[in-house]
């Protein structure tokens, strides 16, 4: 029994590794993606060299894995493309080093010839990251010192048959679609955007100061980065579905709906109000701070706001039970109402923080309802604002509760 225990503690940790390591090429997302395709490079490269090296017995077997491993592109376009690039280049390459080397029957003046001229057809832009195998063609070429013709012709076809086969191993072996970062982004965006919202609509009911407001900014700001993020990965999947089998051979997760440009000038809006905030609560600010009505009213805009962004989020992310999202731009629109009216109160009078912050919300719930396809909102009538204090202690700008 001792010796039954003594190994039942590595056979549990044996298993454990096991199961993390599955997890992690089963589960995870962009993990999985590049676990998957360094495989298939592994692959494309060992049958390429079985058909050049073992089947065919070809006098430079290496060319053709060393062609197929790089030609496992992220998208299946890419690897055609670049199986294009690459022949034309080591084609061009070959050519010019073998032209070389029949010239000066030396290899150092070959290569003196020869590199040159394939480092500059490399730098060609429409090669693309293919151009830099000119030059290590011409090596190839004249370190080996065969400039027969038949034996050019040997080169030519084993990087042939090396595209070849990485161009069908990409399309036909777990071809490659990348729709999983556009629907993971496209409910983070929405969800950041409400954490955020919500953050600072509980952060002016309790009271702020520069160092929150200046935090608040900075998060906006990164929304943006965000956005940019998804409309990278929505060219990345539209890339991904050209010339693509999988289209059709794999299931894919629904689209999710589109309004990227929307969300980035939602982002937008929300970092120009954020930052009136953040400007107007640091000591002897040039810009006075929004008066306490002003904050009563932009509260329960931005924490509807942020209920119009949950719902999106939880409808982008395939919920069936999500929050209504015109309820809360109503509720929204509302309070902005409230907002602007204080404009032309006499007792307050207009202020530069009043005016950016009325001006950048408006736009925010305008974009914000294009972005939630709600363009069409009806607006809801809520609680009426109430007059409120001044700045709390320590310069933190609070807002009173709710005088009857």
């Amino acid at each position: 029994m001792p010796r039954t225990r003594g190994l039942a503690a590595p056979a549990r940790e044996v298993r454990s590794v096991a199961l993390s390591a599955h997890r992690a090429v089963t589960s995870a997302g962009p993990e999985r993606a590049t676990a998957v395709q360094a495989l298939k490079a592994a692959g494309a490269a060992l049958l390429a060299w079985a058909l050049a090296g073992w089947w065919w017995d070809a006098p430079m077997a290496l060319l053709a894995p060393w062609t197929a491993v790089v030609l496992v592109q992220w998208t299946v376009y890419r690897s055609v493309r670049s199986a294009v690039q690459q022949f034309v280049v080591v084609a061009a390459a070959t050519l010019i080093a073998a032209a070389a080397g029949a010239l000066t029957r030396d290899v150092m003046a070959a290569l003196a010839i020869a590199l040159p001229l394939t480092a500059l057809l490399g730098s060609y832009g429409r090669f693309g990251d293919q151009g830099w195998y000119a030059p290590t063609a011409a090596l190839f070429v004249l370190a080996y010192g065969s400039y027969a013709p038949v034996e050019i012709l040997h080169r030519l076809l084993e990087t042939l048959l090396g595209a070849v086969v990485g161009v069908l191993v990409n399309a036909f072996v777990l071809p490659p679609l990348h729709t999983g970062d556009v629907s993971r982004l496209r409910a983070r965006v929405p969800a950041d955007c409400a954490e955020l919202l919500r953050d600072v609509a509980d952060g002016i009911d309790a009271g702020y100061d520069a160092a929150d407001a200046e935090e608040w900014h900075a998060r906006a700001l990164r929304l943006g980065s965000t956005v940019a993020r998804l409309r990278a990965a929505r060219r990345r999947a539209a890339e991904g579905l050209r010339f693509n089998p999988g289209r059709r051979l794999r299931r894919r997760a629904p689209e999710p709906p589109p309004g990227d440009l929307a969300w980035a000038r939602v982002a937008d809006h929300l970092a120009t109000a954020l930052r009136s905030l953040a400007e107007s609560a640091v000591e002897r600010s040039r810009f006075a701070a929004p008066p306490g009505r002003a904050l009563v009213a932009l509260a329960p805009l931005l924490r509807a706001a942020g209920e119009a962004c949950a719902a999106d989020a939880e409808r982008s992310g395939g919920a069936r039970d999500h929050g209504d999202a015109g309820r809360a731009l109503g509720e929204a629109r509302e309070a902005a109402r409230s907002l602007a009216a204080l404009l032309g109160d006499p007792d307050h009078g207009p202020s530069a923080a009043l005016g950016e912050l009325t001006a950048a919300t408006t736009r925010l719930l305008d974009d914000l309802a294009a972005a939630t396809d709600h363009a069409r909102v009806p607006g809801t009538r809520s609680g009426t604002s109430t007059q409120v204090g001044a700045h709390g202690r320590n310069g933190a700008v609070r807002v009173p509760e709710n005088e009857a």
